[in-house]
């Protein structure tokens, strides 16, 4: 089975696109994306919000955490 779906391919192909042309802006502050990592991050969220067939995002507050105890327990 598929891990995306057919929205989530065509929205991260526009976001690609929209990159390339340097269309393709962030959100919130409005700058110009040039990582070819965060328009797929877009495209991705994007068709997310649209009902699209994508896996749910990592969360990144818990990883971090992990690792912080990690390192704290191995200088102790």
């Amino acid at each position: 089975m598929a891990k995306y779906g057919a929205k989530a391919k065509s929205k991260v192909k526009r976001a690609m696109h929209e990159r390339k042309h340097g269309t393709l802006r962030s959100g919130r502050s409005g700058k110009r994306v040039t990582s070819r990592k965060q328009a797929i991050a877009i495209g991705l969220s994007e068709a997310r919000r649209e009902g699209g067939k994508v896996p749910r995002q990592r969360s990144r507050k818990s990883k971090g955490r992990k690792r912080s105890r990690a390192r704290s327990r191995a200088h102790a």
